[in-house]
């Protein structure tokens, strides 16, 4: 978490100098961030909001997100399976609730649940999650999560909305799907643009994410068109497929989840 820690601080000094000389105003900026793996005992919740808080500089954030519903041991660094262990999530959502009253969280949320944990979570919370962010691109569409998230007042944001190409950690290019091409062609836009658009179509917010100048002008360029219809529909025929399969928190004996089916509930 050094690097995570390095750039937040980094941000932060950024930040106050937009804000101190009057470029953007703190109320015109939606800052998230979210709680670590290793940080779910419930004092650990708040000390992790305050070191946050601390290294951007802020009183307090827009949105402040449980990462996985997975836990593992307090200090442990890297994705190893014998830090994992066994997380107890309404205390952890106790702890985020507290967070919410204080006023250091805007609102809260949940990360990479499944339709069932948010289901469960939904049973125990005081303070229900306002944001459920997943991966959500066509490719992985994730319809029983959007039913319940719009049937309880609850918003969704996919991350991944271009199916994370270029990091070299997902093999199915979403943005060479048939559908989406055949779509983008007949709509004079790229892929990109047309994936990002089916999301907004969807409700859902999309979080794309590039380093490249062009392609974040060409991803802001998806407001003022829709996608008809007739080729909206084609969509539905994608075959579906889990991208982001999360295995480094699977194992036979330790933690919570011995198969990937478990951790998603199914839905994979």
């Amino acid at each position: 978490m050094i690097y995570l820690r390095w750039f937040h601080m980094k941000i932060g000094s950024v930040l106050k100098k937009l804000l101190e000389d009057g470029v953007v105003k703190r109320e015109d900026l939606w800052i998230t961030s979210k709680l670590w793996n290793t940080n779910h005992e419930p004092e650990d919740v708040h000390e992790a909001i305050n070191s946050t808080l601390q290294d951007l500089q802020l009183n307090y954030l827009d949105l402040y997100l449980m990462h996985w519903p997975v836990s593992m041991k307090k200090g442990a660094v890297g994705f190893e399976h014998k830090d994992l262990t066994q997380p107890d999530i309404p205390r952890t959502w106790r702890a985020m609730e507290a967070l919410y009253d204080s006023g250091k969280a805007r609102a809260i949320g949940v990360s990479n649940f499944s339709s069932k944990k948010v289901g469960n979570l939904l049973q125990v919370a005081r303070i229900p999650p306002a944001v459920v962010q997943v991966e959500c691109h066509p490719v992985w569409q994730q319809p029983k999560l959007h039913a319940l998230c719009k049937s309880k007042g609850i918003h969704l944001t996919g991350y991944s909305p271009l199916g994370s190409p270029g990091t070299g950690t997902v093999k199915t290019e979403v943005l060479k799907n048939p559908v989406l091409v055949m779509a983008a062609e007949k709509l004079g836009k790229s892929p990109a643009q047309v994936a990002l658009r089916w999301g907004l179509q969807m409700g859902h917010s999309v979080l794309p994410k590039s380093t490249n100048e062009a392609r974040i002008a060409e991803n802001f360029d998806v407001f003022d068109w829709s996608i008809p219809e007739e080729l909206f529909v084609k969509f539905s025929e994608i075959e579906q497929e889990r991208l982001i399969k999360a295995t480094v928190f699977v194992h036979e004996t330790l933690g919570a989840y011995r198969t990937i089916e478990e951790l998603w509930d199914g839905e994979v």
